[in-house]
């Protein structure tokens, strides 16, 4: 039986004023207008003249996915375009010269990936990043955003997951469905979009393997997953804890060999045959 638990208390939110500047680094980056690729734990972003033209998180899906996921574009002109760039960011400006794309769906799925990856690039991170300066990355067809923007608008997302469900472990662990005894008595019915994610909870996937799955924002998927673990739906999957292994048996004493000792046995033998 699954039990839901209570969630922890809210956490107090600083002032935003004290945590604008997410990473050090972007910041001087910016300021220094600097062309090059950065590189986080958890995403990489390239910048431009100090402004974020491109982002790419493995735990968000990219662009292609979300052109191609719903009708948008057909897989196969994406596919014929990647394979004569040199990223996603140079194929959708090939289709988008060849009149394949409308320049409005474009730039804002070209936004839309851009949010979603950088939130999570700018996530807490347990390594430092690296900075390489290249010429590659350069202002094209497509929006930039300033880094502020970028930082801000991250902010603005951990401010509203965290307002919806303070407990940040549905975003990573496989989900599960809760068990329906424990759920509160009174919740708000399942939207389509939450019952399009809970139908992909199968123990397994993440949240953000069920927004790769739905061809959507991985960030959209966490604000439903939230809600749904708000409202008993789903939860994380526990971790199995498996038991220490038993330390391996002494090994046994080694024979005796002592001549003395080896006498004494064979006299006491000789004495329990009399």
């Amino acid at each position: 039986m699954t039990v839901v638990q209570t969630p922890p208390p809210p956490l107090p939110v600083r002032d935003r004023s004290a945590t604008r500047a997410l990473s050090p680094m972007l910041t001087r980056l910016a300021e220094e207008r600097a062309t090059g690729v950065l590189v986080r734990e958890h995403g990489t972003l390239y910048l431009a003249e100090g402004r974020v033209v491109h982002a790419e998180s493995p735990l968000a899906p990219g662009l292609d996915v979300l052109l191609t996921a719903h009708g948008t574009l057909a897989a196969a002109a994406w596919q014929r375009a990647a394979a004569q760039a040199a990223g996603s960011l140079q194929a959708a400006e090939l289709l988008l010269e060849a009149g394949l794309l409308p320049a409005g769906a474009l730039e804002l799925c070209h936004l839309d990936a851009l949010y979603d990856a950088g939130y999570f690039t700018l996530a807490p991170s347990s390594t430092p990043g690296r900075f390489r300066y290249d010429n590659a990355p350069r202002i094209g067809p497509l929006p930039s955003v300033p880094v502020v923007a970028l930082e801000r608008e991250t902010l603005r997302r951990r401010l509203m997951l965290h307002r919806l469900w303070p407990d940040p472990a549905a975003d990573s662990a496989p989900l599960i469905r809760a068990d329906p005894v424990a759920r509160p008595a009174a919740t708000a019915p399942v939207t389509p979009r939450q019952r399009a994610v809970l139908d992909r909870v199968d123990g397994v996937r993440t949240a953000t393997a069920i927004a790769r799955n739905l061809g959507r924002q991985a960030f959209h998927t966490l604000v439903d997953v939230r809600r749904l673990a708000a409202a008993g739906q789903v939860a994380p999957l526990a971790p199995v804890v498996t038991e220490p292994a038993l330390p391996p048996p002494p090994p046994p004493p080694p024979p005796v060999t002592d001549p003395d000792i080896a006498l004494l046995k064979r006299l006491r033998d000789a004495l329990e045959a009399l």
